[in-house]
Parts: C-alpha cells; sequence; structure tokens
C-alpha cells in the first residue's frame, strides 16, 4: 500500500518492499508521472520471488519472469531504489507525510569493477540469510542478476556477544584491544555504551558469556573478567595522574534536565545527555549514590570505591549530583518545570520488597525485608539481624541476604527455595559461593506460617512443594504436598522474593499512568509516560532487572529526551 504526497512539490510516493507487488507498483507509479521512492530491506530486489529462482529451482523460469521487470525499472528516471535500508519513522498525515529511512552503507567503492574475484577467495563463509541460512555464502557478494544498481556488497554481521548484550557493547573490539595491550583505550569502548564499565567489571551477569561461540570448542571468552582488568588498569593510571578525567561538553541554552535517581539508568541518561551538551541535575534521596547498587549489592561483591570511579566520570561530564534530595510531596515533579526543567526522567529504581503475604508475617519482629536489610548493612549499620536466619527466595537478592548475614555474625543462615535449584534466578556462581561459605538451602520448601514468642518469630511453619507445568516464567509452577508440613527453628526471617517501585514519593494529581504492578507505564519505544517531558526507565518500568538491561532501557529514553528538547 503506497501513499501520494509531495516532493519538492510534485506528487510522491513511498513504497516499502521491492518485491514483485512492490515493483509492479512502483511501475504503475511512475508511468503516471508520480515521483516513486521504493525501499527495500535486503541489498537486492525480487523478494520471495528472486530467492526462489536459486534456492528451490533448477532452471531459470522465475529469472525469465523477474528479469524484464527489473530492466523496467532501470527505465524511469523518477524510481529511486533504496536498497539495503529500513523504514525508522512515519509522521505527518496523509497528502503530508515525513519518513526516515536508515540505509546501511555499501562497504564496497564505486572503483569496484565487478571481476568477482574477492568472492571467489574470501574465507569467511556465513550463512546466507538472503537464502534462509540453507547455504553458505562469502561475506562479501553480490546477487548480482537481480541487483540493481549492481553491486558488491560487504556483509557486516554483528557478534552474537554483542548482539545479546542488552547494551551493545563493542565486546569484539575492546576484548581485541586488551589482546594487543591497549587497555585504557579498550575502556574508552566499553563507554561509548556503558557508562559504567567498573561497576558491571563486577556485576554483570554477562549473558555476552552465554552466547560465546567460543564455548563451542572449549569455554567461552572471559568478556566481563577482561572488562574488569581493563578498567582497573585505567584506574590506576588515573589515580597516578596519567590519564586525567574527561572534560565538560560545552552546555546548550535552555537545556536543563533533571534526572530523579541516581542509579545505573538515572546516571546513564545523565550520561548520554551531558555529552550533547544538557545541563544534567540528578536527584538522589539517598545519602549515596548508585540506588540499588550501592543499596542492594553487597560490599564484598562491589566495593564503594569502583561505584565512586564511575560516578565521579560522569560528574566530570558536568553533570550535578545532589545526595539527600528526595522528589516527594514537598518537592514534586511539578515544582522541577517551575524551576526551569524542561525534562524530567524518572530512575527510581524498584526499592519496595513484596510480602509473602502468610499470617504472622507483619505483627511479629524479626520479618526483615531484604531491601532494608541490605540496605541498612550497606549504609554502615552490621548489627546481627539474629542468631539463625532463614532467607525466602532464589534470586540474587536472596543469595546477597544471606551471605551478607554471615558477614554480620548470624550463627546459622538457611535459604527456603520454593522450586528446584534449577529453577533458581540466582546467578550459579553465586550460588555456588553461598555454599561454599556455609550458607544452606532447602529447595522444594515454602513457608505456610510465622510462628511467635514473646512477640518476635521463634519458628515457621513450611510446606513442602512438587513441581507442575510451566507457569508464565518458563519455569515449573511449584504445588504445595499436602499433609506435607514441618515447622524450622529461627529467629529471623529475611523475604527476598521480588521487589516494586515504591511510588509513595508521588504527589497527589502526578498524572502518571502506573501499572497495576505498581510501575510507570511507558511507551516501550521512547521510555516516554503519559505526561509530556516525563520519561522513566529501569527497574521502576520493568521491575527487578539487572545492571546493564536498565542501561540499555537509560539509552533509548536519553535519545527519545534529546529528541524532545530539540523539538520542543
Amino acid at each position: 500500500m503506497s501513499q501520494v504526497t509531495q516532493v519538492n512539490g510534485k506528487p510522491s510516493t513511498l513504497i516499502v518492499g521491492a518485491g514483485i507487488a512492490g515493483i509492479e507498483a512502483a511501475l504503475e507509479l511512475a508511468a503516471a508521472g508520480v515521483e516513486v521512492y521504493l525501499v527495500e530491506q535486503s541489498p537486492t530486489v525480487g523478494g520471495t520471488v528472486a530467492q526462489l529462482d536459486t534456492t528451490y529451482l533448477t532452471d531459470d523460469t522465475v529469472r525469465r519472469q523477474l528479469a524484464p521487470k527489473l530492466e523496467a525499472l532501470k527505465q524511469f528516471p523518477n524510481i529511486h531504489l533504496i536498497a539495503n535500508a529500513s523504514l525508522e519513522d512515519i509522521s505527518g498525515e496523509a497528502g503530508d507525510f515525513e519518513v526516515v529511512v536508515k540505509q546501511a552503507p555499501t562497504r564496497v567503492n564505486e572503483k569496484c569493477n565487478f571481476c568477482g574475484a574477492c568472492a571467489v577467495v574470501c574465507p569467511i563463509k556465513p550463512f546466507d540469510t538472503f537464502q534462509e541460512g540453507l547455504s553458505l555464502r562469502t561475506a562479501i557478494d553480490s546477487h548480482n542478476w537481480c541487483s540493481i544498481p549492481h553491486f558488491y556488497n560487504l556483509e557486516k554481521e554483528t557478534p552474537i556477544c554483542v548482539e545479546t548484550c542488552p547494551a551493545h557493547v563493542d565486546v569484539r573490539t575492546y576484548v581485541g584491544l586488551i589482546a594487543d595491550g591497549k587497555y585504557a583505550e579498550a575502556v574508552n569502548v566499553v563507554r561509548r555504551t556503558n557508562p559504567l564499565p567498573a561497576i558491571c567489571g563486577r556485576v554483570c551477569n554477562h549473558p555476552c558469556e552465554s552466547a560465546c561461540n567460543r564455548g563451542k570448542q572449549d569455554e567461552p571468552i572471559a568478556i566481563d573478567a577482561l572488562k574488569r582488568f581493563a578498567c582497573d588498569y585505567e584506574m590506576d593510571l588515573r589515580k597516578r595522574g596519567k590519564i586525567p578525567l574527561p572534560k565538560a561538553t560545552a552546555k546548550k541554552t535552555n537545556s536543563k534536565v533533571a534526572v530523579v535517581g541516581a542509579g545505573p539508568a538515572g546516571l546513564t541518561v545523565a550520561y548520554d545527555l551531558a555529552l550533547k551538551g544538557r545541563e544534567c541535575t540528578i536527584f538522589e534521596a539517598a545519602p549515596v549514590p548508585g540506588g540499588m547498587v550501592w543499596l542492594g549489592i553487597p560490599e564484598y561483591r562491589l566495593p564503594r570505591n569502583i561505584i565512586e570511579y564511575d560516578v565521579q566520570y560522569i560528574k566530570a561530564l558536568g553533570v550535578e549530583l545532589k545526595l539527600n534530595s528526595p522528589i516527594d510531596k514537598k518537592h514534586t515533579i511539578d515544582d522541577l518545570f517551575k524551576e526551569g526543567f524542561r525534562a524530567v526522567f524518572l530512575g527510581i529504581g524498584a526499592h519496595k520488597g513484596l510480602k509473602l503475604g502468610v499470617p504472622g508475617e507483619e505483627e511479629l519482629a524479626g520479618v526483615l525485608d531484604c531491601v532494608v536489610f541490605l540496605r541498612r548493612v550497606n549504609l554502615g549499620d552490621t548489627t546481627k539481624p539474629g542468631k539463625k536466619v532463614t532467607v525466602i527466595g532464589g534470586g540474587n537478592s536472596a543469595i546477597d541476604s544471606a551471605r551478607t548475614a554471615l558477614r554480620v555474625g548470624a550463627d546459622e543462615v538457611s535459604i527456603l527455595y520454593r522450586r528446584s535449584r534449577r529453577e533458581m534466578p540466582a546467578n550459579p556462581w553465586e550460588i555456588e559461593e553461598a555454599e561454599r561459605e556455609g550458607v544452606k538451602l532447602h529447595y522444594l520448601a515454602a513457608p505456610v506460617k510465622m510462628i511467635g514468642e514473646n512477640g518476635k518469630v521463634a519458628r515457621m511453619l513450611c510446606t513442602k512443594m512438587r513441581l507442575g507445568k510451566l507457569d508464565a516464567s518458563g519455569r515449573r509452577s511449584p504445588i504445595p504436598v499436602e499433609g506435607s508440613e514441618f515447622e524450622i527453628e529461627t529467629d529471623c526471617v529475611v523475604p527476598a522474593i521480588s521487589q516494586e517501585p515504591d511510588l509513595s514519593f508521588l504527589h497527589e494529581g502526578h498524572g502518571l499512568k502506573i501499572s497495576k504492578w505498581n510501575s510507570f507505564v511507558v511507551d516501550e519505544r521512547t521510555m516516554a509516560t503519559n505526561r509530556p517531558g516525563v520519561f522513566a526507565a529501569g527497574d521502576s518500568v520493568t521491575g527487578p532487572a539487572t545492571v546493564i538491561q536498565a542501561i540499555a532501557a537509560a539509552h533509548k529514553a536519553a535519545a527519545s529526551m534529546e529528541k524532545f528538547l530539540e523539538e520542543s
């Protein structure tokens, strides 16, 4: 389907897809004197028909049918083929559309004389996506008979490690630089898409390593450890005055942006916009930066000087960080706009622990939410929570709570998880470390009731569980086993079953759309809320996720905010 509009005062139309239908439409419109722009995602035209000729058919029947149409395309100067391209955005209305087309570069220049020698000797043989992966091609190739104009193109594949990284960090380049001994240069490559390289070098769940092709041969490349090594090297050079901090970008006028929350999402947005010349101020309610990175991750896993190092780099770009400065019912989002901020980003995280929903949880002392417990310890209060501590849950927060409880003096620490070890969402290496330190793990068990003495929890009634069918999480759902109840002695229970955003800071009439999970509802493409000028990303949108996922979402928000600021 095409829509005629005007280009330079002439009627024109954009057709997406250069298959048979697209070609026929282009020819008819061009014959009627319409300026035609034909956008095709692949490097060539013909669509499925062109693929059929080389993939399934042994004769040139399809070629004979398609070739005349390709020749006809060449005859019309008012048909403009834009191959290797995709439609990115459409705005406007019928008769007056504005479109954004993104075209991949042709990596072979105009000096090519189409001799084909390069394709013959090319040693790289990826699967041919044009042939639906049924055959191999060379990295440099040309579908010569159906290319208009005729050209060779070098297909640049995205490495699987880059593809699986939520922030698409250029792993191949920075690992290569490390191999060449260019450690500081490697960190600069990481910072192009990850403003928290030192932090991620210690706490990232590194999905890139799980996907690494080298793992099919022996072991994956130690991508995360290499990043950590390179950052440590840069830190040492900077400490010795060998590498200066970056200089702030010249600020644009009338470009104030408020960032609520100094967690990974907020820091990333401030980083991106500061590089664009925006005047960014981060308002953080806590006395420390980092959000859950500081308040939720124990210091033995992430030393505080590492957090401060990445934050210092971002501040050097001209970002103002205000600690102990909450946005709340007294100092509201509305007030930020009145103070001259043109856009607001909400990166408040998910700091409110979910309840177990069992009798005795609310009434008895000794039931301590994992978020509260970890925050308390990470801010310096190392009071022992109890002698026998029982953590409920199977995620990283549960593991962190258990290992922290041991470190602050608990005599015995156990983890109660309602599924099997195979279904635990915590990082496998964290589970192994917990066991090595003496944490006892009890699988297929869940709490039923807290039993107290003198107003304090003393025992917990539990039930055994069995696994049923797969649920929405992709794991087998836990089902209580009738008549399997048992009691365990404990004087401290730490629920660590998940968190949600704490939205109690919002003032009445805030106007933001909130989901049933107490998170901000946003446009997934732009991260814009329903309120103009207000954006959100990270855990306050998705619920608890990883640092690198928050960074990836924040990049999208920052790009949308930049566009909003340019247009408003």
